[in-house]
């Protein structure tokens, strides 16, 4: 392996598909060990009954140049996580990157149901899943990545602390959990800078994940097709956006400065030179609110 993370020991909670994904698959790219983690296997599926595996995301991570594991985890069990993190600690010795990416809400919201008619088991269990499995997992996994200086937390979320202080989103579960993430990467960076490490809140755009995708009846090669139905989809981003954003920020030696804040990956595409997989740098939130949410027609000039 070779690249700014060779040597360095990376746990991506929740990365059997979407942003999870591809921030395994940068990190490992960037030469990083990544432990992938999630509930679906090549042996069993999660409720999501769909056909991406962890064993597919660590098989991506080595092809991409870094050594990829899965371990089958459910981040709401505190024995399965700390099992996973003891595993760490014997084969690796440290921990340098964990992103929490464990999400699993997105059959459990109904759009703009308010909460005395949204479908209560569905919002509490969605809360516990996105928020819940972060804590557990922070617990668990951070006095190894405090065994050495310099470590990095990324809390995932969707939306930026600005654009979410200002706008609903979707539902009082949703909004919540987003909102929830957003104050964890704060609190934690309180917490860890004082011990040397960073924390931060990490939003994807609007990510051309395979649900997005299917949902929308395109591949990766043909996305443009979409447009025609919903033109502000010409702002969207590959999973592999995201996850150059994590890769840079672990590489990052001046990673501190950002803690406890949050940020997009359209943002630190500006900070750190990179792009998306096809040459552009979407900036996502910039244009939801000068574009789309102004209620202009969809024009990415400028955007991306």
């Amino acid at each position: 392996m070779s690249g700014p993370l060779k040597g360095k020991v990376a746990l991506v909670a929740g990365a059997t598909r979407g942003a999870g994904r591809g921030i395994a698959v940068e990190l490992g790219a960037a030469g990083a060990t990544v432990y992938v983690t999630g509930r679906s296997t090549r042996e069993r599926r999660s409720e999501y009954d769909r056909p991406e595996t962890i064993e597919d995301t660590a098989d991506l991570v080595t092809e991409a140049g870094g050594q990829g594991i899965a371990v089958p985890t459910d981040h709401l069990d505190p024995a399965q996580v700390r099992t996973l993190v003891d595993r760490i600690a014997d084969e690796q010795g440290r921990l340098d990157v964990l992103v929490n990416d464990i999400w699993g809400g997105e059959k459990l919201f109904a759009w703009d149901s308010p909460v005395w008619e949204h479908d209560l088991d569905n919002g509490l269990r969605l809360l516990r899943l996105a928020v819940e499995t972060h804590a557990v997992t922070n617990h668990h996994a951070l006095p190894l990545l405090l065994r050495n200086p310099g470590g990095l937390v990324v809390e995932m979320t969707d939306g930026t602390q600005e654009y979410n202080r200002e706008n609903y989103r979707n539902s009082f579960f949703y909004d919540l959990a987003k909102w929830s993430v957003l104050r964890m990467a704060l609190s934690l960076g309180h917490e860890l800078a004082p011990r040397g490490a960073t924390a931060v809140a990490l939003t994807p755009g609007w990510l051309r994940s395979e649900m997005m995708l299917e949902i929308f009846g395109v591949r990766e090669e043909n996305w443009r097709d979409a447009l025609d139905r919903v033109p502000h989809f010409a702002i969207s981003e590959t999973p592999r956006y995201v996850g150059r954003a994590v890769a840079a920020l672990a590489a990052d030696p001046d990673v501190a400065r950002f803690n406890g804040r949050s940020l997009s990956s359209g943002g630190l595409a500006q900070e750190y030179g990179f792009t998306d997989l096809d040459g552009s740098r979407p900036d996502a939130w910039r244009y939801l609110v000068e574009v789309q949410d102004a209620g202009r027609p969809a024009d990415t000039t400028g955007y991306r």
